[in-house]
């Protein structure tokens, strides 16, 4: 019975077939390709700080500036008056710990007198004691008169009663010059306190004065003179010229031989003459989706199986010329993946 050759020749066929397939895959199109990429940077808002009446402004759409170059002047009178008004209470307070610290040396030079006057005091009291036990035993020897030793006892007391007057001056002294160190370190932390006031003054001064943070090209202007600012306002953008790169929306399905590193061309639909050379930097934590303001929720309902996309961050090689390449513009990128 002939054997029938069909199934071997149909297998021999699909199998030359898949392994054409698969050459061509691997060496002649060795490449993940999409054209769901996009230039990208990373914009900065120029917002003001503190309100205030816009004065000035410096610059116009789609200018370039460099970095420190001053963008908008605000209407800083309030903010001076509030500077001047700190550093006049400053003054005030450093004054009056001067004063203090006067009245201070004037109390402890008290003080040292009135330890002075007690150990002249205790002398006194130290000699009248002993006058008056030698006269008491003179008079029981009859060699002195009773008068005698009453004028030396008049003479014990006074001493006593002007030691213990010293002691009292001496410890009111001493009081006066604690409250004294007290109003002083008090004093100390109002200064402190109105110096931190008067930084932030200076600060917010500062804040009328808006600079561009990097060099790059400004636009979207939203501000005008005499307009009304406030903090969180957004009065321009400003995209740094060379910060840009390309962000690509792989599927799912071609991530799988992509690395980072590998060499990426690309074409920016804007500039279709010329091909930028770039590698893969990044792949996204998750896909697209699962940053969208509604994820997809698949636990309930149809399903119904959708590929995702996976953003890759590629960048430009380096020395490259951004100089036309703006963020927005759509571009085509092809990863060589062997």
């Amino acid at each position: 019975m002939p054997i029938d050759k069909k199934p071997v020749l149909i297998v021999l066929a699909l199998t030359l077939l898949g392994t054409s397939f698969l050459w061509w895959r691997l060496s002649v199109w060795p490449y993940e390709t999409t054209e769901n990429s996009y230039l990208k940077a990373h914009m900065t808002q120029v917002s003001p700080r503190e309100s205030g009446y816009v004065q000035e402004v410096r610059f116009e759409d789609n200018q370039k500036v460099a970095a420190g170059d001053l963008l908008v002047v605000i209407d800083d009178a309030d903010y001076r008056a509030h500077v001047e008004e700190g550093e006049a209470q400053i003054r005030v307070e450093r004054a009056g710990i001067q004063s203090l610290e006067r009245d201070r040396m004037v109390q402890k030079a008290r003080l040292a007198q009135a330890v002075a006057d007690i150990a002249s005091a205790e002398a006194d009291l130290e000699r009248t004691t002993k006058d008056l036990r030698r006269l008491g035993n003179l008079v029981g020897e009859g060699a002195i008169s009773s008068q005698t030793q009453d004028a030396a006892q008049a003479s014990f007391r006074q001493a006593k009663a002007q030691k213990e007057k010293m002691a009292g001056a001496r410890d009111e002294t001493a009081l006066q010059l604690d409250a004294i160190d007290a109003r002083i370190e008090q004093s100390r932390a109002r200064l402190g306190a109105l110096v931190a006031d008067l930084e932030l003054a200076k600060i917010a001064l500062s804040h009328t004065r808006i600079t561009a943070p990097m060099a790059g090209i400004i636009g979207n202007r939203s501000v005008q003179v005499g307009q009304l600012v406030k903090p969180g306002n957004v009065l321009a953008y400003l995209i740094p010229d060379r910060d840009v790169y390309v962000e690509a929306n792989f599927k799912e399905t071609q991530i799988e031989t992509m690395r980072v590193g590998q060499s990426v061309d690309i074409e920016v639909d804007a500039l279709s003459s010329q091909t930028f050379h770039g590698t893969v930097s990044s792949f996204a934590p998750a896909s697209g989706s699962e940053f969208s303001l509604l994820p997809p929720e698949n636990a309930t309902g149809n399903f119904t199986k959708i590929v995702r996309r996976v953003p890759v961050k590629i960048v430009f090689d380096a020395g490259t010329s951004t100089e036309f390449l703006r963020p927005g513009l759509s571009t085509t990128v092809k990863v060589r993946v062997h």
